[in-house]
């Protein structure tokens, strides 16, 4: 599923959750010297030299690869503080450890998403970290490493009162959704599931804001939301200290329902930095980091085992 999709419609309301922990999450700027080590989320990352040879000349003697990234769309970009211009993120803290471990920086810039790829073909950029989701399309301009796979999650109250465990539990339920996004196409679809099963329809709910969603959640009036995984991770982490809801983990679908790869886009003119960047990401999901990374933001589950290129097919 297209996370980009329903970023505009989601990114605000859980921005303003997001912004009260963001503290807590991560080193806001781990600061990376070429050549040195970078702590990240409590893991210290050392350069590794075979890697690091591996960059493309000019990047080895700018000591920096710039990254194209839009701003705010969590828990992948956020702002440390409104107003201000430090970064935070899982996206972010991913690229100061891949920076880590290559011997360089990964020097993040904002930059309006549809604006990013055109940005990477004229060479402002040598990549991007924004949550992009890898597709066919996109391949014919960009290269991806892919480092996630991004679907829709179900967010319930605390302790998961109704025992929702998968999709299929929802039918017969009052179910919140925001209007107008692929999380409200999913459940109109799986009506027919419900139906063939025999067990009633889903009551869909749908609501302006992400945030109208889930206080109809917390007043009880549905026994979840259905939203991306990665914001349902967010808020179920951060909402009330993460003491209001709970993150159904369903093991048949771990990156969310109908989930499609998240990758890093890299300009096609430099295939040295995308094996760089494959390897050194590997390394990272190979060692722990990855998975601590994710952990840090309530998204652990749409963490990669392999990373991979250009991994959508259609």
């Amino acid at each position: 599923m297209n996370a980009r999709v329903t970023r505009r419609l989601c990114a605000v309301a859980v921005v303003t959750t997001a912004l009260a922990t963001l503290a807590a999450c991560g080193d806001a700027d781990p600061a990376p010297a070429a050549g040195g080590t970078v702590t990240v989320g409590g893991v210290r990352i050392e350069k590794d030299p075979a890697l690091h040879a591996m960059l493309p000349d000019s990047i080895k003697k700018a000591g920096k690869v710039r990254v194209a990234t839009d701003v705010p769309y969590p828990p992948f970009e956020m702002f440390v503080k409104e107003g201000e211009s430090g970064l935070t993120g899982l996206d972010y803290d991913l690229g100061q450890a891949l920076g880590g471990k290559l011997g360089v920086t990964f020097a993040f810039t904002p930059q309006k998403f549809d604006g990013i790829v055109p940005a990477i073909q004229a060479g402002k950029f040598d990549v991007a970290m924004s949550a992009i989701t890898d597709n066919k399309e996109r391949q014919q301009v960009v290269d991806f490493v892919d480092y996630s796979q991004s679907g829709s999650g179900i967010l319930v109250g605390n302790g998961n009162p109704a025992s929702i465990a998968a999709l299929d539990d929802l039918c017969g339920k009052k179910v919140a959704v925001q209007a107008a996004t692929n999380q409200l196409d999913l459940l109109k679809e799986h009506q027919a599931t419900c139906s063939k099963a025999g067990k009633g329809a889903i009551g869909i709910q749908t609501f302006p804001k992400d945030s109208d969603a889930q206080l109809a959640l917390r007043s009880g009036k549905v026994v979840a939301q259905v939203l991306t995984k990665p914001a349902a991770g967010w808020v179920a982490k951060t909402a009330d200290a993460g003491k209001a809801f709970d993150l159904v983990e369903d093991p048949a679908a771990p990156g969310g329902y109908r989930a499609s790869p998240n990758g890093i886009a890299v300009s096609k003119q430099q295939p040295e930095l995308t094996e760089a960047i494959r390897k050194a990401l590997q390394a990272l999901i190979d060692d722990g980091t990855v998975t601590k990374i994710y952990g840090t933001y309530g998204v652990a589950s749409i963490a990669v085992e392999e990373a991979t290129k250009n991994a959508a097919v259609d």
